[in-house]
């Protein structure tokens, strides 16, 4: 039995007293559904069959209930033949002589051997029976007999006045069962390891743990437990679906039809909605209730409902798919009628694919708005797509498309891009009023789609339309991490333009591009500072994701991927913990930039990857597309051509052409155009960025470096001349005084250049891309410089130089530019080129700042004159610390320093 030591002690005790001393006893075993009172009663006759008695059984069955005498006949049938008399015939059975006799023949049987009938499911005995065994217990007190009789608590059977009969006898002996509770569960679990001692405390707090999980799943139900123990992992499946059903049907046909209408109301299962749902009484859905919980199968107290929600499905599966739909849509015109929360009767109208009622479609449409603000989008997304199915027209079906092309967006950014197709076509056909406009124009510019935002934006003008007291509202406000006054005013204004934007907009509303653009501030560093104070306080929910994306775009952008990485790790993993797909490719796309553009490419690919793979529809979409471009661009510099080709060849959405997410499509394709010297190709997808990016009013080099790309293309093609106008237009940028565009800049720059204006151009590019952290673009200058050198006659410096790009490029995982810098030692042979002779981490470590200073730039090639002018100290003062570095990394001069020499202050990093 499951642990029922007291109750078997009780059973060996009045066995003993039945064969020993003639002393008879009547047990009735009473308990839920399932709680072992047929185990009971089949481990007593065990027992007695093994002290030599003569056990009896018999078991009343729903189908022999009305059946006279059915469970007489069974006793008489198990004892030995001619034991016991036959079951006497209709006209004579209710005679008080026949009942005697049996009871007599019983006694006589007991002389000489002690007997024990055990009689289960003693709420299913016909009622006849049920008065014989009642004589049988009252004529035998004085014999070796012992009656043990099992039954539901909660069911009286056919003679409701047995059980106060029976309790009468004062032999009579109750054993009542209950659920097993925590510890007791905790008593059958596997004893905790025979380890160390806190091994085996970490064992007992996982196996209380674990008996507190199987006594919330099952109630302490027996059969129930026993039932999930032999499910994978102990966690309900099928045999502890069966095991509900099993437990259901025994509770009687009335409980299986109340059990379906308890399933179907949930939360809403009250007596009275029970009663009118499965057409019971209340009186009867009351008792049904008191079984349930009994049994354990209801939900724990505060709660309606089943316990489980696999209980739950295991009783709606067994439904027919049509009556399944009736009941649920009884339930929901129950639960409108008793004033219940929209969620619930939304919540049933889902279930019965309902919406014929002419309240359904708010109802649904507010459910889904409650669902969002208590963090459920999945449920708010499914109630949103019914609704969207039942609006009787164009315009109203637009409406819940938009709304749900805000809320998909969260976990499918794909599908939240299909879904505004259908409103762009009724705003295009007019069909779509200013409370649909400006909802429209929002979602689409948080998809980056500024044409088509626009284009809605100005049908919105159009209509003229003015909220009540003159105050304008602005469609887009809250997308934006910033005040208004630090949205640049020449967002979505070509860059040619003297004055606003040629679009009429709503006279409040920002451009949809400013969304789209960094901040403008006098100081920039104020405005990463902004951000970073934004992004402290920012949670992640529907309505900020917008804004915080922003704001990790300006730090990026303006404080460098160093200081963003952390803060997109950060919200990347915020958006994994709620599987929030969607906001996994906005963050996890930033991520991967992030890790781009500081050279670690393997990272970058990995990060982009990851998000595409966990994508409901990887590839599809333009924020999907957008994160597939950074992965082409990573295995590119990677020198993994097919890898990044067969990325490109997905068809990339129609909404990219027309997105800002599509530029970075554009990119990708364009370096991979320039990888397999398709040069034309490549400069016209960069002129097109470019193009986009002008009439955008986004012209950033920070964000999208268009003109050195477009001048590299050039560059293969021989246009030198048309090469030099856009890297000299790139320098008279905002954004010429930022590291990385004056670093990249300045490398494709030298090479129009004669020989020593290409070294000094070079050098400065080394050092521009040193201070921006990109080690990426840093080998390529350094590549760039160490040619220069050997072609001026210097080949140690050069050798240096290209040891240190060899390094950069290796860490990187740009085995093509390793090849390119050292032919021959990529792979295996690059750790042993990496590591010769190279001096002890703890000796390098030993350096000062200004030693490390001084080392670092000879590192990077720069003679003793070059390190004095940029340290600004004496070229004495630079030979002086070089000497010091030799000597304490034991290396005979430049050659010997290591190349993995990193920064130690922030003013080099």
């Amino acid at each position: 039995m499951f642990r029922r030591a007291e109750e078997h002690s009780l059973l060996s005790a009045l066995l003993d007293g039945c064969c020993a001393e003639s002393n008879s006893a009547l047990v009735l075993v009473e308990g839920a559904v399932g709680c072992g009172k047929s185990e009971v009663l089949e481990t007593a006759a065990e027992e007695a069959e093994r002290r030599g008695a003569l056990v009896l059984r018999a078991a009343g069955t729903p189908a022999e209930r009305g059946h006279p005498l059915a469970v007489l006949g069974q006793l008489t049938a198990d004892a030995p033949a001619g034991a016991l008399p036959p079951p006497p015939a209709p006209e004579t059975a209710e005679r008080v002589g026949s009942m005697r006799a049996f009871a007599a023949a019983v006694r006589e049987l007991s002389a000489s051997v002690p007997v024990v009938l055990c009689v289960d499911d003693l709420h299913h005995v016909d009622e006849l029976s049920s008065r014989y065994l009642l004589h049988l217990a009252r004529g035998t007190r004085r014999s070796r007999v012992l009656l043990v009789l099992a039954g539901s608590a909660h069911d009286r059977g056919a003679d409701p006045l047995l059980r106060t009969e029976l309790l009468r006898l004062p032999h009579f002996v109750p054993l009542r069962l209950t659920r097993l509770g925590p510890e007791a569960i905790r008593a059958m679990l596997p004893d905790a390891s025979d380890g160390e001692a806190a091994a085996e405390a970490g064992a007992e707090s996982g196996a209380v743990a674990e008996a507190e999980r199987l006594y919330e799943a099952t109630g302490g139900n027996p059969l129930l437990l026993r039932a999930l123990l032999q499910d994978p992992q102990a966690r309900p499946g099928e045999a502890y679906a069966q095991a509900v059903l099993a437990c259901l049907h025994r509770c009687g046909p009335a409980t299986d039809e109340l059990a379906a209408a308890i399933a179907v109301l949930d939360d809403l299962a009250t007596p009275a909605h029970l009663a009118r749902l499965s057409g019971a009484t209340e009186a009867a859905a009351d008792r049904a209730l008191e079984a349930l919980s009994a049994a354990g199968l209801l939900a724990p107290t505060g709660r309606r409902g089943l316990r489980q929600p696999a209980a739950r499905a295991a009783v709606l599966d067994r439904l027919d798919p049509a009556g399944r739909a009736a009941l649920h849509r009884k339930a929901a015109l129950l639960a409108r009628a008793s004033g219940a929360p929209d969620t619930a009767v939304a919540g049933q109208l889902l279930a019965a694919r309902h919406t014929g009622e002419e309240w359904a479609l708010p109802v649904l449409r507010t459910a889904a708005d409650q669902h969002l603000a208590q963090g459920r989008p999945d449920r708010a997304e499914a109630l949103l797509r019914l609704a969207h199915g039942a609006c009787p027209d164009d315009a109203l079906r637009a409406e819940v498309g938009i709304r749900l092309a805000a809320v998909a967006g969260r976990t499918d950014p794909a599908a939240a891009e299909h879904h505004l197709a259908a409103p762009l076509a009724a705003a295009g056909a007019g069909l779509l009023g200013p409370a649909a406009l400006g909802p429209l124009a929002r979602t689409l510019a948080a998809q980056g789609r500024i044409d088509e935002s626009v284009e809605v934006l100005e049908r919105l003008a159009a209509a003229d339309v003015r909220p009540v007291g003159g105050r304008g509202e602005d469609p887009l406000d809250g997308l934006s991490a910033f005040p208004r006054w630090a949205v640049s005013d020449r967002a979505g204004a070509p860059a040619d333009a003297p004055a606003a934007p040629p679009a009429r907009l709503p006279r409040t509303a920002v451009h949809p591009a400013a969304l789209w653009a960094l901040p403008v501030e006098p100081e920039e560093s104020t405005a990463a500072r902004s951000a970073e104070l934004f992004l402290r306080g920012a949670t992640l929910a529907e309505g900020t994701v917008e804004p915080v994306a922003q704001a990790l775009r300006t730090v990026l952008h303006l404080d460098g991927a160093g200081r963003a990485l952390p803060w997109c790790e950060e919200f990347a993993h915020r958006a994994a913990l709620r599987e929030a797909a969607g906001w996994q490719a906005v963050f996890g796309g930033l991520l991967a930039e992030a890790r781009l553009r500081l050279g670690d490419l393997a990272g970058a690919a990995d990060t982009a990857g990851e998000v595409l793979s966990a994508a409901p529809a990887p590839g599809g979409g333009a924020l999907l597309g957008a994160v597939a471009a950074t992965r082409v661009r990573a295995l590119l510099a990677m020198g993994r051509l097919e890898e990044a080709g067969a990325v490109l060849a997905r068809p990339a959405p129609a909404e990219a052409a027309r997105s800002v997410h599509g530029l970075a499509h554009l990119r990708a394709r364009g370096h991979h155009a320039l990888a397999t010297s398709r040069f034309h190709a490549a400069l016209g997808d960069f002129l097109d960025i470019g193009r986009h990016m002008k009439r955008w009013g986004l012209d950033r080099p920070r964000v999208l470096p268009w003109r050195t790309d477009a001048a590299e293309a050039l560059l293969r093609l021989g246009e030198a001349h048309q090469a030099e106008r856009f890297l000299a237009d790139q320098l008279t940028t905002r954004d010429a005084a930022d590291p990385w565009v004056r670093g990249t800049t300045l490398r494709l720059r030298a090479s129009l250049r004669e020989p020593k204006e290409r070294q000094a151009m070079l050098s400065r590019a080394v050092d521009e891309l040193q201070r921006s952290g990109d080690r990426y673009e840093l080998a390529r200058a350094m590549a760039d410089f160490g040619q220069v050198l050997r072609e001026a006659g210097e080949p140690a410096r050069a050798a240096m130089v290209e040891r240190r790009a060899w390094h950069l490029a290796g860490e990187c995982g740009a085995e093509a530019l390793c090849e390119r810098i050292l032919p021959g030692h990529t792979g295996e042979g690059a750790a042993a080129v990496d590591t010769a002779d190279a001096p002890d981490a703890g000796l390098v470590a030993s350096l000062s700042e200004s030693e490390r200073r001084v080392a670092l730039l000879a590192v990077h090639g720069d003679t003793n004159r070059e390190i004095a002018r940029k340290l600004y100290i004496t070229v004495s003062t630079v030979e002086q610390h070089l000497t010091r570095v030799y000597r304490k990394l034991n290396i005979p001069g430049r050659q010997g320093l290591p190349v993995d020499l990193h920064p130690g202050v922030p003013e080099l990093a």
